[in-house]
């Protein structure tokens, strides 16, 4: 996403933000319907080219947005979907990328909200590590021709009662509903947002051997003073990783050994 889409995304989750932050709207229930608008523009390409065409009066498509949606979800789903249709979008697809990242973002809350965020990014990233590691597992969860409510009940016999509501929530519509993304992207996309949340940043961080809980908390605050920011390590242990040790953090990647990548971080710190 970029240009407009990018602004006009931005502009939607503070909206949702605010509305969070400021009401006692359910946030599960608004991620349900955030979801089910995002089904409906991905199945109706007529109606999103619509609502993102720029020649088109703003005040018009949210008045659409109302009699189309009014009827079949919530008074702030209705006005988040209204703001965004009044934003310009640089695509028409970008329309729906953005909605199901506010689907996702409300779970988030929803988490949040009930004090389990931080167990849900763990869990993303725990059942992410999971399916990459079993080709059966993946395959099953991947297969285009298996049916919605199989990947549902597989998912629930693999998460139900063992993991936070929220994970399982986002990890059955990011399997049933991939819209053409990889489970790999989907994964990252999902810890990422749970990171904003915390406004903090994530750090993959594999390991040849498993870090000790010094080395752990010398890490996350060497790169917590790179960044700028809290950073939130999601471990995991590779014994065949390349130099003792790699962080990833965003696009970027750092290799190296243990001893050295701490000793250069201690040594970024007290500069």
């Amino acid at each position: 996403m970029n240009g407009a889409s990018r602004e006009a995304l931005a502009a939607a989750r503070e909206s949702l933000t605010a509305l969070t932050d400021s009401t006692p709207v359910d946030a599960t229930t608004l991620a349900d319907e955030l979801a089910a608008v995002t089904t409906l523009l991905e199945r109706e390409v007529s109606l999103r080219r619509v609502l993102t065409d720029p020649a088109r009066d703003g005040e018009a498509k949210a008045g659409l947005v109302t009699r189309v949606l009014g009827e079949q979800i919530g008074g702030p789903a209705v006005d988040l979907v209204a703001g965004m249709v009044r934003s310009r979008w640089s695509s028409s697809r970008d329309l729906v990328d953005a909605v199901e990242e506010l689907a996702d973002y409300a779970d988030l809350v929803a988490a949040e909200r009930d004090g389990s965020l931080d167990d849900v990014e763990d869990e993303l990233f725990r059942f992410a590590r999971t399916v990459t590691s079993s080709t059966e597992l993946r395959s099953a969860l991947s297969d285009r021709t298996a049916r919605t409510e199989a990947k549902a009940a597989l998912l629930h016999t693999l998460l139900g009662g063992r993991a936070r509501p929220a994970t399982e929530r986002l990890v059955t519509r990011l399997v049933t509903q991939p819209r053409g993304r990889s489970l790999e992207g989907g994964f990252d996309a999902l810890t990422r947002l749970a990171a904003e949340r915390r406004n903090r940043s994530v750090a993959v961080v594999t390991s040849a051997v498993p870090l000790s809980d010094r080395q752990r908390q010398r890490l996350a605050d060497a790169l917590a003073t790179m960044y700028g920011r809290q950073v939130h390590l999601n471990l995991d242990v590779d014994p065949e990783v390349l130099g003792g040790i790699t962080v990833r953090v965003g696009d970027e990647v750092i290799n190296g050994s243990i001893a050295d990548r701490l000793d250069d971080a201690q040594r970024r710190m007290a500069g």
